[in-house]
């Protein structure tokens, strides 16, 4: 028979068996340095910052959809979005799209961003076809994170009190699905459940988008802060407080816990290629690696000082590091990561960009 867990992995190895067939991908890393007001674009056939592109506040988020030739740049301060050209690296034009906005986050179509600003309770739609104002709606509650439906007519908006769904069609809000103090949110693939981080109670809470109702609490081993999906979404991967672990969640069907992996030191931000999941450790300033298929730790990479978000190029041939604190970016091969191997030849370089970078989207060209 094949464990749940040897099936789970086939699609993992069978990507990473094939994938360096494809041609190299040629393109750009842009990365949001929030003290230095300005976005770096680093040019990845070459591992070096080709532009610095000033931006006017301090940019905290960066967003690269594929179908436009351009990137979108979050200041969070003037709740301002501004429009940078990835053929000519200039700023073509910003929007103040509201007073002030905690985060950005693109439809799946593209063709729109959606804006939470918690001190107003308030969501913003901006159009990027014609680059206006779509609308604005009050949320009940102060929003901390959202969600999108893949068919982008659903949202989900967690708060310190609840989390409920939200029509963007008719601009309207469901009653909440549950009480308690809400941090992070997601649909599944499928777009039939949904879930969201119970902070206070320290477990995954699930529901049903249709005909809404809770289909079950997980307790977890930590508080759940961080959430990160494998790439068809059959597992759910979570950090918080509360230990040096990530707990390995399987959403589908009958949700279960299904494993928790000792794994760095206070490990924060992940990110997953094909087969592998990359977990940064602020306090320690590395990257340890988890094989997926197998729930192993693989590998443990120094990195730099404060590593955040990690970057996986398109064709799976690098991970970027983001360094806020040593305000560099540090490039992996993810081939030379192998267990039971020398893993220093996996580091390839390490690429200043400024100061406290903390977002970036990765931008073909």
């Amino acid at each position: 028979m094949i464990s749940r867990r040897a099936l789970l992995a086939l699609p993992a190895i069978a990507a990473t068996a094939c994938r360096r067939s494809e041609p190299p991908f040629n393109g750009y890393a842009f990365v949001a340095n929030q003290d230095g007001g300005a976005i770096a674009a680093v040019d990845l056939g070459v591992m070096a910052v080709a532009k610095h592109i000033p931006i006017d506040g301090a940019p905290s988020q960066v967003l690269a959809p594929q179908s436009r030739p351009a990137v979108y740049v979050l200041t969070p301060a003037t709740g301002t979005v501004h429009e940078i050209r990835t053929d000519t690296l200039k700023l073509l034009r910003k929007l103040a799209a509201a007073p002030h906005a905690d985060s950005m986050h693109l439809a799946p179509d593209e063709n729109t961003l959606y804006l939470i600003t918690r001190e107003s309770h308030t969501l913003t739609a901006v159009k990027l076809d014609d680059w206006s104002i779509a609308w604005r709606m009050r949320l009940p509650e102060e929003p901390v994170a959202l969600a999108l439906s893949s068919d982008g007519k659903t949202a989900a908006v967690t708060s310190p009190t609840t989390v409920r769904l939200v029509s963007l069609v008719e601009r309207s809000t469901g009653e909440p699905l549950g009480r308690a103090n809400y941090g992070e949110v997601a649909f599944l693939s499928n777009g039939e459940r949904l879930i969201a981080a119970d902070l206070d109670q320290q477990q995954i809470s699930i529901y049903r988008v249709n005909n809404p109702r809770l289909v079950t609490h997980l307790p977890i081993a930590v508080r759940p802060e961080n959430f990160a999906f494998t790439r068809d979404g059959g597992q759910l991967f979570v950090t918080g407080l509360g230990g040096d672990s990530v707990v390995i969640v399987y959403p589908y069907d009958i949700p279960e816990v299904a494993e928790t992996v000792l794994v760095g030191h206070a490990p924060a931000m992940m990110t997953p290629s094909s087969s592998l999941l990359f977990i940064t450790s602020p306090a320690s300033g590395d990257v340890s690696v988890l094989n997926i298929g197998t729930h192993k730790v693989i590998a443990v990479l120094p990195v730099g000082n404060d590593p955040g978000q990690v970057l996986i190029t398109p064709d799976e041939q690098f991970a970027l590091v983001l360094n806020r604190e040593s305000g560099s970016v540090t490039v992996l091969n993810i081939d030379a990561i192998q267990p039971n191997r020398n893993q220093s030849a996996a580091l390839v370089t390490v690429i200043p960009v400024g100061s406290r970078p903390v977002s970036a989207a990765i931008h073909s060209v």
